[in-house]
Formats: C-alpha cells, structure tokens, sequence
C-alpha cells in the first residue's frame, strides 16, 4: 500500500480542498497478499486520509515515524537511514523516524524544503491506555504558520498572507503568528506585484485555480520561494468570514476595528484565520487586534524599483547576501548600528 501526498516545493501550490475524493492511497496488486496491517498501522493510515498533503510525524515512544512515500521524502531530506516494515513479506512498509527531542531540528529542515507537516502526538500515557494508544493531530505546521524561534530568521518576518480577488480590486491579509498582528487592506488590482513584493510572504493562501490566471501569475513572479496553498471557494463567503472574524474577536461587529472601508480586506482576513484555526488547533488569545493599512497613508517603493536597489535580495540570484540590508546587518559603528 503506496501513500502518494502532493509534495511542496518552493513556488509549490498546496490544495486544501475539504471535498478531496481522492486519498492519495493506493492499493497494488501483488501476487502475494500484502500482511494484515497491525491496528497500530491502521490507525497511522486513517490519520494519513486526513492529511493527504502533509508529511505525517507519527508519534510512536520516544520517537516520530514516517511510513510509506512520507519515509522516503523525510529520508532524503534530512538524511534519515530509509529501514521497511516487514522485510520479509511481498510489500514491505518504508519507514524512517528520528527522537523526539530532536523535533524542532528536523521540522525546521522540512519547512525550508517546502514541506507541511502534521504533527501526530499520543494523547494519553502509554501506561494508562487500554489496547491501542490514542493519537490525534495536534497540530499542522506549515512555511506560513511557525511560531518558535528556533524555526524563525530573527532578520525576518515571516508572513502567512491571504489574497481574495475581485473584479478591479483585492483584498489582502497578513499575519505574523509568532507576535500576533494581524492586518488587512484593499487595493486596486493593479498594486497586487507591489504588495506582494512589500510583504515577501513565506506562505500565500490562495483560491482554487487562482494560479492559472494570468493577471496573478504576473503579480506573483518575484516569489521565489513562496508556498502557494489553496483554499476553497467557500472559505471566501464574505458573511462567513465576517462572522468568523467577530467571533474569534467577541465583539458583535468589527467597526472597533475601522475596517469598514476595506470589506475585501474582510474576506481575506476571515480566510486566514480560518487556515490559522484549522492548523493550529490552540488557543489565538494572542491575536488581539486587526489593523486596517492605509496604503495612502505610507511612502512606497514599487517592486521594480525594490529589485533594481538590491533593498533585500540581490538581481542575480535573489540572495540576501550582497543585498543592502545585509551589509547594513554588518554595521558596527554608532551611526551605523
């Protein structure tokens, strides 16, 4: 039994569509029968169908486990030892894993390659479970959704942005979850590359098939190394994102919040907390606010000019070594610093 997730490279778009059909599971035929699967292994193939598109850290012990095409991807990244489950039978299971104290250094290497990972931990004590040890997905973590310092460029932020688009204009929203602000603007279609280019972001939610449209496609060319995920188009009915919104606020509408000028903006935002909420499965008590950026309000660079400057990231290669923020970091005098 072959399991086939979508693999996420850079500039690699990631579906979330609820109504998946397709499992990413498949069943070959061999001559001989394939061993009955232990409940252990059935249980890891149920969580699997619910995260087709997420490499699977499976809790077992002190260890987490990848199984089947999971173990061959994390193996070659991170330079696991590939080993199989029943060596002995016509199919055996490909498996690699690696001590759980070594989570963050290893889910760190996984994210810079482009990965999803879901996290599957034990829920009870071992010592107090009655037959199988209960585990369930705590948490989803994802290029646009890291929260610890280990994992996070202290010289960057790292920006999960949604984008809705409409006829003449788009609405934006951006989070950076490790601090909690939260903010959302509308502009005209026509400053989507500037926005894009300003925000830099590690993760960009967007609705299905939105990537085939030539006007985003031409908007999104300087990101290199940005995740595309999908998002489906339910998740962008304004009502519900507006009452999304209140809710995770407590307040019976947002005009606290001076957004009403932005609903665009509102949509965006009510598609991001949504993703945030799904992979995140915690408490959000952190994120307090949600700001409404005026662009009129702030001098702009547009990209063009951005990339001529070398502001960030070099013409040749897109490097920030070389860039004027780099040299900047290596400032060691008063007026410098």
């Amino acid at each position: 039994m072959d399991i086939h997730p979508i693999m996420a490279d850079s500039s690699t778009k990631i579906s979330d569509s609820k109504n998946e059909s397709e499992t990413n599971i498949k069943v070959e035929k061999n001559k001989k029968p394939a061993p009955k699967l232990t409940p252990m292994m059935e249980r890891y193939l149920e969580v699997k169908q619910q995260h087709p598109n997420s490499l699977l850290l499976f809790r077992m012990g002190d260890f987490y486990e990848l199984f089947y095409e999971d173990a061959e991807i994390a193996a070659k990244i991170l330079g696991l030892t590939l080993t199989s489950r029943d060596k002995g039978s016509s199919n055996p299971i490909g498996m690699a894993g690696f001590p759980y104290h070594a989570l963050d250094n290893y889910l760190q290497k996984l994210i810079r390659a482009g990965h999803r990972a879901a996290i599957c931990e034990q829920v009870e004590d071992p010592k107090q479970a009655k037959g199988l040890v209960k585990r369930e997905v705590t948490r989803v973590v994802t290029p646009g959704t890291l929260t610890e310092d280990s994992l996070l460029d202290p010289r960057t932020s790292n920006f999960l942005v949604s984008v809705s688009i409409h006829k003449k204009s788009v609405g934006l929203a951006w989070l950076e979850l490790s601090t909690g602000r939260f903010q959302l603007t509308t502009c005209p279609i026509s400053d989507l590359a500037d926005e894009l280019a300003r925000l830099s972001p590690a993760e960009l939610l967007i609705p299905q098939g939105l990537e085939d449209d030539d006007v985003f496609a031409e908007s999104a060319l300087t990101l290199n190394e940005t995740v595309l995920t999908e998002r489906p188009p339910w998740s962008y009915v304004a009502d519900t994102c507006l009452d999304r919104l209140k809710k995770h606020f407590r307040t019976q509408s947002l005009e606290g919040f001076d957004v009403e000028d932005s609903s665009h903006g509102v949509v965006a935002a009510g598609v991001l907390l949504e993703y945030v909420q799904e992979t995140q499965r915690t408490s959000l008590d952190h994120m307090t606010q949600l700001e409404n950026y005026r662009s009129e309000n702030t001098v702009h660079i547009d990209e063009a000019t951005r990339r001529s400057l070398e502001l960030t990231q070099t013409l040749r290669g897109g490097h920030r070594h070389g860039s004027l923020l780099q040299v900047i970091d290596q400032t060691v005098t008063p007026m410098g610093a």
